[in-house]
């Protein structure tokens, strides 16, 4: 039984809240879509037909927009492809599009909370990737859909994280578990996961250290904080949230092939798309990985955190958002 479901919850938002005076989504991501649009895009404005010259120049423009290799040479061999069987006259430009769309609508999958006691969410990541923001974010976006949420600050390996994790827990009135610098990670969820079982809390959202891909002995302690939480709940964590930063561009699909070796990622978060021009990554890492996309980041705010949705983002990245 789901508790709680991001994507209906965000389609259930009122008028208000989805008209509010904060930029639109297209407007939050104009590094990369103006990118797009000027070089890409608007190429094929009133241009029905490909040719070797529009390829080369649309190739350019995704790799630029870091897309990738693999994916870009995807994308234009759908492109071809539907360019070649349309008789209807649709645009070049339409059907990049729909090309964009499809890429994406697989992985667009939202975090369901489901009836557990409690609903283990296990959030990973490299230093300055926005992990402890999102988990800020996220806590408060869950305390709104009505759910009781605690925190574990499972990051002991960086000295101002415990704290970090402390503000937005008061900040959001949400209990935190953490023990002193140094303490053993595991040992810090272990106990926030029996505390959260024992005051009956629905969703335990646990921070661990942020760390590279090639650092052997922090993801080696990664993969014992799982063992460790298997012996409370053999099915927990419930979800695996690897927070990517959208600025690091291919280095994203790097990390996120490595973390997802080492601890089985079930969903990702891919923040800072808001001010990098390399948020094509995005489709990198959907046509390679195809790990479910919970969120993207698109600023500061708290409803900065967006549930992923393929049509939306593409729309806001070639200019096409709806009112």
């Amino acid at each position: 039984m789901k508790l709680f479901s991001f994507l209906r919850s965000r389609k259930a938002d009122t008028e208000a809240d989805a008209k509010a005076d904060s930029p639109t989504l297209a407007k939050k991501l104009d590094k990369t879509g103006s990118r797009l649009r000027r070089g890409l895009f608007d190429r094929l404005l009133g241009r029905n037909a490909l040719d070797e010259d529009l390829l080369e120049e649309l190739e350019s423009e995704l790799l630029m927009a870091d897309v990738g290799v693999e994916t870009t040479n995807a994308l234009l061999a759908d492109l071809r492809e539907r360019a070649k069987r349309d008789s209807s006259g649709t645009s070049l430009r339409d059907h990049l599009s729909a090309c964009l769309v499809d890429r994406l609508t697989p992985v667009e999958q939202p975090l369901d909370i489901e009836r557990r006691s409690p609903y283990v969410v296990l959030v990973v990541g490299v230093n300055g990737s926005g992990k402890t923001t999102t988990i800020g974010k996220l806590a408060k976006q869950l305390q709104r859909g009505g759910l009781s949420v605690m925190l574990a600050a499972g990051d002991t390996f960086r000295a101002a994280a415990v704290e970090q994790l402390q503000t937005w827990g008061e900040r959001n009135d949400v209990p935190v578990i953490s023990q002193g610098p140094g303490a053993d990670s595991a040992s810090v969820i272990f106990d926030a996961v029996s505390a959260a079982r024992a005051r009956g809390v629905d969703v335990l959202i646990a921070d661990t250290a942020g760390r590279l891909q090639t650092q052997s002995n922090l993801m080696d302690e990664l993969s014992k904080v799982l063992r460790v939480i298997a012996k409370l709940d053999d099915s927990a964590p419930h979800e695996v949230l690897l927070v990517l930063d959208g600025s690091t561009g291919q280095n994203a699909l790097s990390q996120a092939r490595q973390f997802h070796e080492a601890a089985k990622v079930s969903g990702l978060v891919v923040t800072k798309l808001d001010g990098t021009a390399k948020g094509g990554v995005l489709f990198a890492l959907a046509h390679e990985l195809a790990l479910p996309v919970r969120f993207i980041g698109v600023g500061e705010g708290i409803d900065d955190l967006q549930a992923f949705e393929a049509k939306a983002f593409v729309d806001a990245l070639l200019g096409e958002e709806q009112a």
